[in-house]
């Protein structure tokens, strides 16, 4: 256990000066009551004795207890604790290759991907964990599956076009974020321990990553190996869905990417066929509000996470708890407190 309020512990010196303070009032008190009642205190005082002094105590031990935990409490004392919930894993995996930059989908392919994901993030509950992959010619991972929304849409935000496309980089990638996570939900990419994101992880048993999903927002064209369809088997081989979303239009546009002229149109047979392999669902990006209907399909599953949990409810609650029942005790027995 830790405290947020370590300093507040030295309030706890004080409650020894209050005991003190109460033992020798008492002391006082039955030494007035002797000197006062002499010889006749026995007859006035009937019922006294061992039994009766430790029931006099009892009261008082319970205020000290209580004070003691309400001390405790004000420290704000925190734990890791395993939380249980449910809980599903999604990757957004964005095509940042250069003909994300046509502007047959307005403004740009790559804004309309943006829009479309923010739609998404925003959509889901604290219990669905959402990464981000970028791919081009080459898949990494720009943040691992986290219920932090804010940080997927600041990692959203800094996405731009790049190079050449390979969609398998994109799958491979996010197969690998999600098995990362599901190992390890502190682990990056960018160290030496970190697993190459370009690589199918682990064969494990079908069905073992089965509540995980890839969202693939791109136009379809592939033009670097490996082959995207040997990738969705793969995926689909450990229970990864993949849903994708067609961003541009059949009749495409032309633009100009590294002083080349080049023609891209969107390829929605493409992106069906990954869905269709994986069991997922192909979406266009013009109807964005469809994505909310991905997280219907996503399976989820009950984990225990370790998390840092504040105890000062409960704690303060227990405190209290004592507190009031020293004090009913005392009123009870003696008709006053303590």
């Amino acid at each position: 256990m830790s405290f947020i309020w370590p300093a507040v512990l030295i309030l706890l010196l004080v409650i020894p000066l209050g005991v003190a303070i109460y033992v020798t009032r008492e002391r006082r008190r039955r030494a007035r009551i002797t000197a006062t009642l002499g010889p006749l205190q026995p007859a006035v005082a009937p019922g006294g004795g061992r039994g009766r002094q430790i029931r006099r105590r009892i009261p008082a031990a319970l205020l000290v207890a209580g004070m003691t935990i309400l001390v405790v409490a004000m420290a704000r004392p925190e734990s890791v604790i395993g939380v249980p919930r449910f809980e599903g894993t999604v990757v957004l995996a964005f095509d940042v290759s250069g003909s994300m930059a046509a502007t047959d989908v307005a403004p740009t392919r790559m804004e309309a991907a943006k829009a479309a994901a923010r739609t998404f993030v925003a959509s889901q509950p604290k219990s669905i964990q959402i990464g981000v992959v970028a791919f081009s010619d080459a898949g990494f991972s720009v943040t691992v599956p986290t219920d932090d929304q804010s940080a997927v849409l600041a990692a959203i935000d800094r996405l731009g076009p790049e190079r050449g496309t390979s969609i398998a980089r994109g799958i491979l990638s996010s197969m690998t974020a999600i098995a990362t996570a599901d190992r390890d939900p502190e682990a990056g990419y960018y160290t030496n321990t970190s697993p190459d994101p370009n690589q199918l992880p682990p064969v494990v048993t079908p069905g073992t990553f089965a509540p995980a999903a890839i969202v693939l927002l791109s136009d379809g064209e592939n033009n670097q190996q490996p082959d995207p369809i040997g990738a969705a088997r793969g995926a689909a081989d450990r229970g990864i869905r993949i849903f994708t979303v067609g961003l541009g239009t059949q009749a495409g546009t032309t633009l100009e990417v590294e002083g080349f002229r080049v023609h891209s149109a969107l390829d929605e047979s493409a992106l069906r066929q990954i869905a269709d392999i994986t069991d997922g669902t192909y979406y266009a990006a013009s109807e964005p509000n469809q994505l909310k209907g991905i997280y219907d399909d996503i399976e989820t599953r009950f984990v225990i996470r370790p998390e840092a949990t504040e105890l000062t409810s409960f704690i303060a609650g227990a405190g209290l708890g004592l507190l009031a029942l020293g004090g009913l005790a005392s009123l009870l027995w003696f008709g006053r407190m303590p």
